[in-house]
């Protein structure tokens, strides 16, 4: 299985763990329109990051799914927090939130030159969608971005996944995603 693979510049690095000990420039919350940061993902970034993190977040409503927005990281060991909503009002996501979710967070790094970020799989937990659909879905938008955005400011994308099974799942996907000879 491999953990890593190379587009251009730019590292996309699978790891297990907990995000919220990424030691790079931002994290990715996987949130809600409501944007309150009560489980999973969310729940653990303000448990570790504080409650400032929410706050400024639920100070940027209302928003669309599919959008991403970035707040400071409070006790993080990074800089932003980035929240790529991709779960809707009535607890659900799918396949285009995850890709256009995906996708603005990488814009929002851009725009603040960040050049390593971690994602976890969006819309898996609550959003209940399934792990297998939502590794393709995300790791084809960020191989589509690289491959598109040449100034990206990125160096680093990582996924920080929870469980063995899940890791299993995004290498496996990672392995037949198609790369095109970016030059860095």
């Amino acid at each position: 299985m491999i953990s890593e693979r190379k587009v251009g510049k730019t590292w996309i690095r699978l790891c297990k763990g907990d995000i919220t000990c990424y030691d790079g420039d931002a994290i990715v919350n996987a949130a809600t329109e409501k944007l309150v940061m009560d489980a999973g993902v969310a729940g653990a970034i303000k448990e570790k990051g504080g409650e400032s993190i929410e706050h400024e977040a639920l100070g940027r409503l209302p928003i669309e799914v599919g959008e991403a927005i970035v707040t400071s990281a409070g006790n993080l060991t990074v800089d932003y927090v980035i929240h790529a909503v991709v779960v809707r009002r009535d607890g659900h996501t799918g396949e285009a939130e995850i890709r256009t979710a995906t996708q603005n967070s990488l814009y929002r790094c851009d725009e603040l030159s960040i050049e390593r970020v971690a994602f976890p799989a969006l819309g898996t937990g609550l959003g209940g969608y399934p792990v297998d659909k939502c590794a393709r879905a995300m790791l084809e938008e960020v191989v589509l971005y690289l491959e598109e955005e040449r100034d990206t400011s990125l160096k680093e994308i990582a996924f920080y996944l929870f469980g063995e099974e899940t890791w299993i799942t995004f290498s496996k996907v990672l392995e037949t995603i198609k790369i095109v000879d970016v030059p860095e």
